[in-house]
């Protein structure tokens, strides 16, 4: 029978800070595919696979610590986990937070964000503050 990948905490438990009895929070990250870089590897001589990270919950490696960082918010108590970021950690912060029922708050400078990037997080669950500035 196959393995079915739990996510990364799960998958490696016996490594982490956590217990079975802490509240684990995943989006079933890690577990992304191995491929072959057969250039690379007649490059170097040896054989080469790549993860291929984009396959994560928010398309993003950071993912993989997210899931660590947002239990260990859950296990402490708190409520809110805040980021400054214009990219991926805002997107998978946002994500883990809302899948969590956390608030989250991402810090931008003002005008030092692509829409799309602003959108990426919205998408996975960052709310817009006062006048649109803030997520």
């Amino acid at each position: 029978m196959a393995h079915v990948w739990r996510g990364a905490i799960r998958e490696y438990l016996e490594h982490m800070p956590f217990d079975e009895g802490d509240r684990l929070i995943s989006l079933g990250e890690g577990g992304t595919p191995l491929v072959h870089a057969p250039s690379i590897s007649a490059e170097v001589g040896a054989e080469v696979f790549v993860k291929v990270e984009g396959m994560n919950p928010t398309g993003s490696f950071k993912d993989r610590g997210m899931t660590s960082a947002i239990t260990q918010v859950v296990k402490e108590g708190d409520h809110t986990v805040v980021c400054a970021s214009t990219g991926n950690t805002s997107a998978s912060a946002a994500a883990y937070a809302a899948h969590a029922g956390l608030n989250c708050v991402v810090m931008i400078p003002q005008g030092k964000i692509a829409a799309g990037k602003m959108a990426q997080a919205i998408v996975h669950g960052a709310k817009p503050g006062p006048g649109g500035r803030q997520l």
